[in-house]
């Protein structure tokens, strides 16, 4: 893994593919927030959202969700929060359409099974796409969903990555606090 605040070389990024960026979870978060896939720079850095394009951790704190912007290095400060990082497919690749249907349908069955275990009150998912792929929900759109899984309420939410021009930071901001305003109306 490379030392945090330095950058992965190439050589670094590609020995990265393939390889599992652990989770950041504790059962009863508030939110789980769960990511398509890792990318390479995620792999190789051991930290969820890392590349510095990803608008992930700026949203998050623009939302409402984080008193200030957190880096990538202090995503375990996420918990203190009520709140926590997996994926839908656990492997890194250099962009989400290297996985396959069947591994997003499989990451589907592996993240409900980890919902039905930690009871998180909101699942997020950021990425419809990735969430109609692994539920099997072809209409779903941005926002609440109409699945549960056992008592824990499902969001889908914009992908933060920095290819998704269709959303802003600002309009972004926007549909994540709207979850945040979701999970904090729960207690």
């Amino acid at each position: 893994m490379t030392p945090p605040g330095a950058r992965p070389s190439r050589d670094e990024l590609e020995a990265a593919r393939d390889r599992l960026v652990p989770d950041v979870a504790a059962e009863g978060l508030r939110v789980l927030f769960c990511g398509i896939n890792p990318g390479l720079m995620s792999a190789a850095t051991g930290h969820h959202f890392a590349r510095p394009g990803n608008r992930f951790w700026p949203v998050l704190h623009a939302s409402g969700f984080t008193p200030r912007r957190l880096r990538p290095d202090e995503e375990r400060e996420l918990l203190s929060y009520g709140l926590g990082i997996t994926n839908v497919v656990a492997r890194a690749s250099t962009r989400a359409d290297e996985l396959s249907d069947e591994e997003y349908r499989e990451g589907g069955r592996i993240l409900t099974a980890k919902v039905e275990r930690l009871r998180p009150r909101w699942l997020a998912v950021v990425g419809v796409t990735a969430y109609r792929t692994a539920f099997g929900d072809r209409h779903a759109r941005i926002g609440p969903q109409e699945r549960v899984i056992g008592d824990t309420r499902v969001w889908a939410l914009p992908n933060p990555s920095g290819l998704n021009a269709h959303w802003t930071l600002e309009t972004m901001a926007e549909e994540y606090g709207r979850l945040r305003e979701a999970a904090d109306a729960e207690g």
